[in-house]
């Protein structure tokens, strides 16, 4: 298994993973793919991506540095903004190895603290997320109204 920064030529791939992760309407994925390579985009950061011993592209995880993120201290936090690995490549290590290296990321960029969120009905994410060390410290519901 391989974990490295993704490249213009993985696109495709990062598209959809990215697509099962997200729905959305159509080109919106490749559209924030493509600001990401021209560096016009915010977020991510970085974006990893993980390949399979044959060299598949078969997850992928998305970084940030946020100025608050909810239960942490510091003012600088390290944050996976999405993390996916394909449904046969899971529990084998890829996600974890994804982890590892966004951890390795944001120690390199100064970071003290790395967190993430879940859906609250998505208990697949949250499982794998404690047992990767991560601890749950806040439960959100957030609203929205048309104006």
């Amino acid at each position: 298994m391989t974990i490295r920064p993704v490249e213009r030529r993985n696109a495709p791939d990062w598209e959809r993973m990215r697509e099962a992760l997200w729905p959305s309407a159509p080109g919106e994925h490749a559209s924030e793919i493509e600001a990401y390579f021209e560096g016009n985009s915010r977020d991510p950061l970085l974006a990893l991506m993980g390949f399979n011993d044959a060299g598949h592209a078969v997850g992928f995880a998305e970084l940030s540095i946020r100025s608050y993120a909810e239960g942490c201290r510091s003012d600088r936090v390290a944050y996976l903004e999405g993390w996916f690995v394909e449904e046969l490549a899971r529990r084998k290590g890829v996600g974890s190895a994804l982890v590892k290296a966004s951890e390795a990321w944001a120690r390199e960029q100064g970071c003290t603290e790395f967190a993430s969120d879940t859906e609250l009905d998505n208990s697949t994410s949250a499982e794998a997320h404690k047992s990767l060390g991560f601890e749950e410290v806040e439960r959100v519901i957030c609203f929205r109204k048309t104006l």
